[in-house]
């Protein structure tokens, strides 16, 4: 996940959503599937190019996400 107007990578989060939202989300990674961050290097990542904005829950306080769990999903501009 990556921080709203600035990108900065923020973490990762568990996906939460039932079976017909996942594969709306899948779909969507595939059309948005892009490179690694620089200098992040995560193995076995799907990263994604900025054009989706996720609703995380999570604690707060941190500077990472922590604890983080996807509970939706939508396209940038709707």
């Amino acid at each position: 996940m990556a921080e709203r107007g600035t990108g900065r990578y923020v973490g990762a989060a568990f996906i939460t959503l039932n079976r017909e939202i996942r594969e709306r989300l899948w779909q969507r990674v595939q059309e948005y599937s892009g490179p690694a961050p620089e200098g992040i290097k995560r193995p076995a990542t799907q990263w994604v190019k900025p054009g989706l904005v996720g609703r995380v829950k999570h604690m707060c306080g941190e500077e990472h996400l922590r604890h983080a769990s996807l509970q939706d999903f939508r396209e940038d501009g709707t």
